[in-house]
């Protein structure tokens, strides 16, 4: 397992989060826009996840950025404050090697002090590898919106599945 750590002045790393993400967005249905996103929207990821916490993942022994990770809010009812959303993007050089692991187990730490009862993934049902991620981690499927979204000129359906860490 690859040894990194996170953190949290993720301001600092606008360019390297963003190739990280628009690499899933030129190649994968793990990011849902359709063309690279300009670097300037690095803000949008910094407020969707106002007030939850924000990291950048690095690898300890090079101080390489390695991917990011974040929660934000479901529902900005106060109804929904036990419940998050979860989200990481993993650079794709350092897939498979546990750093989505540590990065949900930072997640599941923090939701916790943050009195967080349920996390939600919301995914592409073409990105098998991280619906088969989540369910080794204990998610499960909740619901399903079929054939709502479409890119490279395929349909795919949005998977919503959640975990109970309360």
């Amino acid at each position: 397992m690859t040894e990194i750590f996170f953190e949290a002045d993720i301001g600092k790393y606008r360019g390297e989060v963003m190739a990280i993400f628009n690499y899933y967005v030129e190649n994968s249905f793990a990011a849902y826009p359709e063309r690279k996103l300009p670097d300037k929207l690095f803000d949008m990821f910094l407020e969707i996840a106002k007030k939850y916490p924000v990291y950048v993942i690095k690898i300890k022994d090079t101080d390489q950025v390695a991917g990011f990770c974040l929660l934000r809010s479901y529902n900005p009812f106060s109804a929904f404050n036990e419940t998050a959303e979860i989200s990481y993007f993993i650079d794709k050089d350092y897939v498979g090697q546990g750093i989505g692991g540590q990065a949900l187990q930072k997640l599941e730490s923090d939701a916790k002090r943050l009195n967080i009862q349920t996390l939600l993934a919301d995914i592409s049902s073409k990105n098998t590898g991280s619906i088969k991620f989540h369910q080794k981690h204990g998610f499960r499927e909740c619901g399903r919106f079929k054939n709502i979204g479409k890119k490279f000129g395929e349909y795919f359906d949005v998977v919503w599945m959640q975990k109970t860490i309360g």
